[in-house]
């Protein structure tokens, strides 16, 4: 699946604003071996200078929203919607972000003003202070309107969190079976998020589990650049 065309002709033009270049297949376009992504005319010396630059933004987005795609068409027909994570490359997360969403994929948080997450690190910190789980979401309450989430790695912890009333609850790295429990104790009380050890392999039982919202670090991390290539025809 093709994503960040625009970004490469944006290169291309940057160098040079005297190429011409000619889209042919749009971004969120399926592709095969052989087929013409884009025509640049202009200066050879131009081209060439152009050519990594843009190439890289081209596989490396085109890769990520091709992955995010398989993760989605695995989830295909479930309610289970498919995140990315925070784990970008640093400098270009709008971008990637932006080819997850084109893959078919959500946006988990952009940064940490989208949102309050509640992580393992954040309870220890809290613990030294003599604070549990629901003073850290009492707390966070009072100085935010922003939606709360709490990661959870036990169903025990997942129904302190929803007695603590929590807007999101992440499943970290928990058995398929527990998912199911906790997604029978929350009843609609709150979303629920898997996240964690999330593959091809098994995202469709995690699916199957009921949960909302399944998280994926690799379609961002991990993902396998896309081959293309710049093909030079001097005239």
């Amino acid at each position: 699946m093709l994503a960040g065309v625009e970004v490469a002709k944006a290169v291309f033009l940057h160098v040079d604003p005297s190429l011409r270049v000619e889209v042919r297949i749009q971004d969120g376009a399926k592709v095969r071996k052989g087929d013409v992504v884009a025509i640049i005319q202009g200066r050879v010396a131009s081209i060439l200078k152009a050519e990594r630059v843009a190439l890289n933004f081209l596989t490396r987005l085109s890769g990520i929203a091709s992955e995010t795609a398989r993760y989605v068409e695995a989830t295909k027909g479930l309610k289970a919607r498919i995140t990315d994570t925070r784990k970008t490359t640093p400098g270009i997360r709008l971008l990637e972000k932006y080819a997850v969403r084109v893959g078919g994929g959500r946006s988990h948080r952009q940064h940490l003003g989208d949102g309050i997450l509640i992580k393992d690190n954040h309870l220890a910190a809290l613990r030294s202070l003599g604070l549990g789980l629901k003073e850290a979401i009492e707390r966070a309450r009072q100085s935010s309107t922003l939606k709360i989430e709490v990661e959870v790695e036990s169903i025990d912890g997942a129904r302190q969190a929803l007695e603590a009333g929590a807007d999101i609850i992440m499943l970290d790295n928990m058995a398929i079976e527990d998912m199911r429990q906790v997604v029978e104790i929350a009843r609609g009380g709150a979303l629920i998020e898997a996240s964690g050890g999330i593959t091809l392999d098994n995202v469709r039982s995690v699916a199957e589990s009921g949960v909302d919202l399944i998280s994926v670090g690799a379609i961002t991390h991990s993902a396998k650049a896309l081959d293309l290539s710049l093909e030079l025809e001097p005239r």
